[in-house]
C-alpha cells in the first residue's frame, strides 16, 4: 500500500463520517491517540480498529505518548501511573544494575497494557539531558545529566517496550536538554558550541542509533544550522542526525501544530520532508491543517518505506511475561506502578 508520510491525530473517542472519508482517502501511514480520544477500554479498542479500517490497512502503526510521570495518556483504570525518568535515574546513582532491571520491566509492562488496548508504539523513551537550564517541559521526563546513564537506561527502556511487542519512538533527536523555552509554545535557540554538543547532548542518541524510530527535536542550534530548526534543516538532520548520530531508522518530525513553526501547514509539510524526515507527525485532530498536510506530504517510497517497513516489523513481537512479578519487583525496588494518584 502507497501510505501518506503522514501520523494524525483525530478529534474525539470515536471517528466522525468526515474523518473516516479523509483517512480512506489519504491513507496515512499512522495514527497517534491523546487522552480526549481515550474513555474505556472497548471504546479505546474500537477507536483503533475504526481508524485502521478507514485507512484500509490492519497494520497500521497506532502511538501514544506513555512516558510515565507528566506523560501519559493511558491513565487508571487502563493503565497504571508510572514513575517519571527521573525518579530511575536517581536509582541508577545508587545501583546501576537494578536501575536497569527497573526501566526494562517498567517500559514490559507499559508495553504490556499498551498492547491489551491495540495500540503498537509509543513515543518513548525520551533521552534528553536533565541540565541547570533545563525548560520544565522536559524536567523529570529525563533520566539525568550524564549521557552514558541516559544511553544505559534508554536502552533499557528500548529493550522492555520492544519485548512487550510495542515499537519505541527515541525522542527528541538530537537533544532537547538545553533548551530554554517550550517548543509547544515558542521557537527554542540553543547556542552552546558544536564540541560540547557532540560530547553531551548528541550521546545519548548516538548510543541508541539502532532505535526504530526517533522523533525530531523543534530546536534551533546555532553551532549546525543557525536559520532553521532541526525539523526544517536538511544540514542538522544530515550532518547530526544520519552523520555523527549515525540514525538511519525512521525520522518523523515532532507535531507540526505545535508553535516553534511558522509558515503555513503546507510550508511546515514540505520543509520537513525536504530537510530529511521520513514522516511528519500531526497531532491535534484539526481537519483543516489535516487537509493541508495531506495535499504537500508525498507517498512513502524509496528508503524512507524501507524504513517505515523496518519500524513496523519490529512491533507486536510480545515476549512471554508475568505482569504481576513484573509489578512486585518494581515494588521491592521502590518504583511500582500505582493505581490512582
Amino acid at each position: 500500500m502507497n501510505h501518506l508520510a503522514a501520523i494524525f491525530g483525530c478529534a474525539g473517542p470515536r471517528l466522525s463520517a468526515q474523518e473516516k472519508a479523509f483517512f480512506r482517502e489519504v491513507k496515512p501511514w499512522g495514527f497517534i491517540l491523546f487522552a480526549r480520544n481515550i474513555q474505556t477500554a472497548d471504546q479505546t479498542r474500537a477507536l483503533i480498529d475504526d481508524l485502521r479500517a478507514a485507512a484500509g490497512d490492519d497494520n497500521a502503526l497506532v502511538f501514544v505518548d506513555q512516558e510515565g510521570g507528566r506523560v501519559q495518556r493511558l491513565k487508571p483504570p487502563l493503565a497504571r501511573l508510572r514513575r517519571p525518568a527521573q525518579m530511575f535515574g536517581a536509582l541508577y546513582a545508587r545501583d546501576p544494575q537494578g536501575a536497569v532491571e527497573a526501566v526494562t520491566l517498567n517500559h514490559q509492562l507499559i508495553a504490556h497494557e499498551l498492547r491489551a488496548l491495540g495500540f503498537d508504539a509509543d513515543c518513548a523513551p525520551c533521552v534528553d539531558l536533565r541540565l541547570p537550564e533545563t525548560h520544565a517541559v522536559i524536567g523529570d521526563r529525563a533520566f539525568g545529566h550524564d549521557p552514558s546513564e541516559i544511553s544505559a537506561l534508554g536502552r533499557a527502556a528500548m529493550d522492555g517496550l520492544l519485548a512487550g511487542g510495542v515499537a519505541p519512538v527515541i525522542k527528541h533527536i538530537p537533544g532537547h536538554g538545553r533548551a530554554m523555552a517550550d517548543s509547544h509554545m515558542e521557537l527554542p535557540v540553543v547556542e552552546t558550541p558544536l564540541g560540547v554538543l557532540e560530547a553531551t547532548d548528541f550521546q545519548p542518541f548516538k548510543g541508541l542509533a539502532d532505535a526504530p524510530m526517533a522523533m525530531t527535536a523543534h530546536v534551533v542550534f546555532t553551532a549546525v544550522d543557525p536559520d532553521a530548526c532541526v525539523t526544517l534543516s536538511h544540514r542538522a538532520i544530515e550532518t547530526v542526525v544520519r552523520g555523527f548520530i549515525g540514525f538511519d531508522g525512521l525520522l518523523m518530525s515532532d507535531d507540526l501544530s505545535m508553535h516553534a513553526l511558522g509558515g503555513s501547514f503546507e510550508e511546515r509539510t514540505r520543509l520537513s520532508i525536504g530537510a530529511g524526515c521520513d514522516v511528519v507527525l500531526h497531532c491535534n485532530g484539526e481537519p483543516g491543517e489535516m487537509h493541508a498536510i495531506a495535499k504537500a506530504a508525498p507517498r512513502l517510497h524509496g528508503r524512507a518505506a524501507e524504513r517505515a517497513a523496518d519500524a513496523r516489523a519490529v512491533a507486536r513481537r510480545e515476549q512471554s511475561f508475568d505482569p504481576q512479578a513484573a509489578e512486585a519487583r518494581l515494588a521491592a525496588l521502590g518504583l511500582d506502578g500505582r493505581e490512582a494518584a
